[in-house]
């Protein structure tokens, strides 16, 4: 049985975990004061990362269409997760993820050099359940990354002038 996906909103910049039997669902939305190409640069530059990302440790890969990476996260410094890009749509969209689950990253253009930039993680399935609680939190980390996207892009838009 497919479950209905999850239509909770987040306060802007705060993140909300919507938690089911067989899955749980972390989203974000923060506003940012930049083109849409700044965005994507950051999002789809994976040796970069670390340099403006706090939650990301390393990103080794290309994040293209087909793409596979393997990245370390400060939530579980030790491993080391192999993800595959699932769709990549310039300054739009980029999913990556594993069998387990998959994060979705949306960028949506607004007026005047404003976007909403949205980012959201599905992890779940059968057995979900026998694990859920050895996986931590995700809201202080996608906190934490939309703050990070959000000043370095406003930086670089307000470097050109």
């Amino acid at each position: 049985m497919k479950q209905a996906q999850s239509s909770t909103k987040s306060p802007a910049g705060k993140a909300v975990t919507v938690k089911k039997t067989f899955s749980r669902e972390t989203s974000i939305s923060v506003n940012i004061q930049a083109d849409p190409k700044i965005v994507w640069a950051l999002l789809t530059g994976a040796s970069d990362y670390p340099r403006w990302n706090s939650t990301v440790i390393s990103i080794n890969g290309e994040i293209k269409a087909g793409g596979m990476i393997e990245l370390k996260s400060t939530l579980d410094a030790k491993r080391v997760f192999k993800l595959k890009v699932k769709e990549f749509v310039p300054e739009k969209r980029l999913v990556w993820g594993d069998a387990m689950g998959s994060r979705v990253y949306t960028i949506t253009k607004g007026g005047a050099g404003n976007l909403t930039f949205m980012m959201s993680e599905k992890i779940g399935g059968p057995i979900f359940p026998l694990f859920a609680g050895m996986i931590p939190s995700f809201d202080a980390s996608f906190d934490a990354f939309a703050a990070d996207l959000k000043k370095e892009a406003e930086s670089i838009q307000s470097s050109k002038g």
